[in-house]
């Protein structure tokens, strides 16, 4: 009987073992109970099943290039989840390895964001780029300790192109519209399942053997078959200039270029000497390309009738936290009185208009807006003039910050409480503060635009340049 007792203790031990190994001892914030590690690819499953799913079938319903894209992305998510089942019953491996681990993911990130400027006439464009810029949030298994945070600032970066989804298709047509909500839920969710099992970074096994890069063997969900591998990056194109976050991958093709040292000059054609001129006169008096001085400029000829501008609607409306002013031509009363902390003001191609803010708000931006005069009571944060001409700012209360970018020709005109302000600017012209004086008279200050540096033997030594004449 005493036997049969400790058979039965014995087996109770080893089945207790099993289960150990089988689910893992999980780092998260379950603090390493067993089956945490396991538990954590289901609740991955449940996203794929969840946001993925949906962006993926909505991405189908619109077909094209979103289709096309929606289909890496499967694959980019469909490849973490094999890394996180190998972290499930792996312990940490060196850095190197996990590079290599981390390799498929990369990789698909690169093609996504390749696709994009491949096909940057898209009719879809706006789609592409909202992935695109956001897609870098899969890179949250190699963040510590803040990777929540980090899928979240990726997310951030989707937002200025899913907004213009919305403007473009909110009133024509809701596929989009669900198709934004579907994929910006994506990352919500994962920053939701990253609090839940993974706070301060990818959660390994504390047992189990080290992970190694042999050992990354495929793991897709039951009765689902491993997608077939992406089409490869493009080639890189060193004459075509880098646009947006992709800029990376034509840095990294010259730095590798670079990196040839004295084998970069093997593909170079060998020239004899009885091809020099310095040592075969002859050849100076043999015709060859002329190359003329620079000629007097004359305006380039119209090829091609100039296109019809489209007017556009003006709008002048709360999108959310954005108050949106747009399109204004001749609209010398515009007000936004109801307003709150937190909200924004953007105003985009506005002309000949003249629009009033009350109340203290987060920020204020004038983009591409023509003779606008801007009045406000207080912001928090900054006021932001880009891309215009002829603008005029009066701030009646507080401002910390006015930034001044592409702009010819702005007014700012300061109160008697915001004296402190700063005015940063670049690659602008005509740009003057005005300051109160006594009776109620404005002093107009210039803000400079030439600059004198001189090397003072350390360092570099800027400051402004008054123009002679």
């Amino acid at each position: 009987m005493a036997d049969m007792e400790s058979l039965m203790r014995r087996l109770e031990t080893v089945v207790s073992r099993l289960e150990g190994v089988a689910g893992g001892a999980g780092s998260g914030p379950a603090g390493g109970s067993p089956g945490a590690v396991s538990v954590y690819v289901e609740a991955y499953d449940e996203l794929l099943s969840g946001p993925v799913a949906e962006y993926v079938s909505i991405s189908q319903q619109i077909g094209g290039d979103v289709q096309t894209h929606a289909q890496m992305m499967k694959q980019a998510f469909t490849s973490q989840r094999q890394l996180l089942v190998l972290a499930s019953s792996s312990q940490k491996p060196s850095d190197a390895v996990l590079t290599t681990l981390l390799a498929p993911v990369s990789s698909v990130i690169q093609q996504v964001q390749a696709f994009r400027e491949k096909n940057r006439a898209s009719a879809f464009f706006n789609h592409l780029s909202a992935v695109s810029e956001s897609v870098p949030a899969l890179g949250w298994v190699a963040m510590a300790p803040k990777p929540g945070p980090y899928v979240k600032e990726m997310q951030d970066a989707a937002m200025f192109y899913t907004n213009r989804v919305l403007k473009d298709h909110k009133d024509k047509d809701k596929k989009h519209v669900d198709w934004v909500k579907a994929y910006l839920s994506i990352w919500t969710e994962l920053q939701n399942y990253i609090k839940q099992h993974h706070t301060t970074g990818l959660s390994w096994s504390k047992t189990g053997p080290v992970a190694s890069a042999s050992s990354a063997a495929p793991a897709c969900p039951a009765g689902v078959a491993p997608p077939p591998p992406g089409p490869p990056p493009p080639p890189i194109d060193l004459n075509q200039s880098p646009a947006g976050s992709d800029s990376n991958i034509s840095r990294g093709a010259l730095f590798a270029s670079l990196n040839k040292g004295a084998d970069i000059t093997k593909g170079l054609k060998h020239v004899s000497d009885d091809q020099k001129t310095h040592k075969n006169p002859a050849l100076k008096g043999q015709g060859g390309p002329v190359r003329s001085g620079p000629k007097p400029f004359s305006a380039p000829q119209p090829t091609a009738p100039a296109a019809v501008a489209r007017n556009l609607p003006p709008v002048l409306e709360l999108d959310g936290k954005k108050w949106r002013v747009e399109n204004q031509v001749g609209a010398p009363n515009l007000l936004i009185s109801d307003t709150e902390l937190k909200q924004v003001v953007y105003a985009f191609k506005c002309t000949n208009s003249t629009l009033q803010v009350k109340g203290k708000i987060n920020s204020i931006t004038l983009d591409n807006c023509k003779k606008l005069g801007l009045v406000f009571d207080d912001v928090v944060g900054i006021v932001e003039v880009i891309n215009c001409k002829d603008v005029k700012v009066q701030v009646m209360g507080k401002v910390p910050t006015v930034s001044i970018n592409k702009t010819d020709g702005c007014h700012v005109y300061l109160s008697s409480t915001s004296l402190e302000t700063e005015i940063v600017s670049a690659k602008s012209s005509e740009m003057n503060v005005l300051v109160p004086g006594e009776g109620g008279d404005y002093t107009e200050i210039p803000v400079p635009e030439q600059f004198k540096t001189v090397w003072d033997g350390k360092k570099l030594v800027t400051t402004a340049s008054e123009i002679a004449g």
